[in-house]
C-alpha cells in the first residue's frame, strides 16, 4: 500500500534505499522532475530538483537517469541534455538510451512498414483540427495527441476518433494513455524496459524510480524488494511512497542525498 511521505520526516525505505551498494536515480520528468506545462516543449527541471540530482550524482556509485515518454531528441532538449551530462537517459518509454561516457545506445530494432509514420501523422492531424485546442506530438516512433488545454468535451470527442482511426488502420500500435494526452507507438517498449535496461547497465543493487502517470506504473511493478517506487501525486499505483508535486518530490530527493551521503562517512 502507497503511504504518503511528509518532507523533513524519516521512512524505513528511505532509509534502506540510502545504504544499498550502487543505487540508480530514475525519474520520469513531465511532472516528477518538472511540473506539467500548457507547452510541452517548454517543460524544464525544477531548479531544486537539478540541485538534488546534482548532489546525488557526485556521491560514489550514485547513477541519475530520467525515464520519459518523449523521444529522444525532444528529451534531451526539455532536459536541457549537454554531450558531458551524468544523466542517463530513457526515451520512448525504453525504445531509446544515451547513457554518460558511452552516448546512444543501440536497441533491437523493430521493422516498420515504409511509411507508416507519415500515414499515421498524416491520419491524425485533421482530427485534431477539427478538435479546439487538441495538438499532435510526432514523436519516433509514433504520436501523441495533448488536450491540457481542450475542453473535457473536446478531449473526449478527439480521443474517441482518434480511437477509431487507429483501429482501423494501425490496430497493432500499443496505445497508452495518460494525463490529458493519449500515446500510441510501432514499439511495444514500456518504462519497465528502462528500469531492466539501468539495472543491467549500472549493475544496480537498487532502484529509485519516480512517476506521476499511469505509464509510469509499468516501472513501479517491475521493481524488486531492493527498490523504491515513489508516486508523485494522486492516483492508485505500486509504489512504495507518494509525495505531493515535483517540489516534495525535491524535498525528497534531498533527504535521500542526505543519508546517502551520511553513510558513506
Amino acid at each position: 500500500m502507497t503511504r504518503t511521505w511528509t518532507p523533513g520526516s524519516a521512512d524505513d525505505a528511505l532509509t534502506a534505499i540510502a545504504g544499498t551498494p550502487r543505487l540508480v536515480i530514475a525519474l520520469d520528468f513531465d511532472g516528477t522532475a518538472s511540473p506539467l506545462v500548457d507547452e510541452p516543449m517548454a517543460a524544464r527541471a525544477l531548479p531544486e530538483v537539478k540541485t538534488q540530482l546534482d548532489r546525488l550524482a557526485a556521491l560514489p556509485d550514485t547513477f541519475i537517469a530520467y525515464v520519459s515518454g518523449r523521444s529522444m531528441n525532444d528529451l534531451q532538449e526539455i532536459s536541457e541534455h549537454t554531450a558531458d551530462s551524468l544523466v542517463a537517459l530513457a526515451g520512448s518509454h525504453g525504445a531509446q538510451y544515451w547513457f554518460p561516457g558511452v552516448g546512444d545506445a543501440d536497441v533491437p530494432e523493430v521493422p516498420a512498414a515504409e511509411g507508416a509514420l507519415d500515414a499515421l501523422w498524416a491520419a491524425a492531424q485533421p482530427i485534431v483540427d477539427r478538435h479546439e485546442n487538441v495538438r499532435l506530438e510526432r514523436k519516433t516512433f509514433g504520436m501523441g495527441i495533448h488536450t491540457r488545454l481542450a475542453t473535457p468535451e473536446a478531449e473526449t470527442a478527439a480521443f474517441a476518433e482518434i480511437d477509431a482511426m487507429m483501429a482501423e488502420r494501425f490496430p497493432h500500435w500499443r496505445r497508452r494513455a495518460g494525463h490529458r494526452v493519449l500515446e500510441f507507438s510501432s514499439r511495444a517498449e514500456g518504462k519497465d524496459a528502462a528500469i531492466h535496461a539501468l539495472r543491467g547497465h549500472y549493475d544496480a543493487t537498487g532502484i529509485v524510480f519516480a512517476g506521476d502517470d499511469v505509464t509510469d506504473e509499468d516501472a513501479m511493478r517491475v521493481l524488486q524488494p531492493g527498490d523504491l517506487g515513489v508516486r508523485v501525486g494522486p492516483g492508485e499505483s505500486a509504489a512504495t511512497l507518494r509525495v505531493e508535486n515535483p517540489q516534495q518530490m525535491a524535498a525528497l530527493l534531498g533527504a535521500l542525498v542526505a543519508e546517502r551521503a551520511a553513510g558513506r562517512e
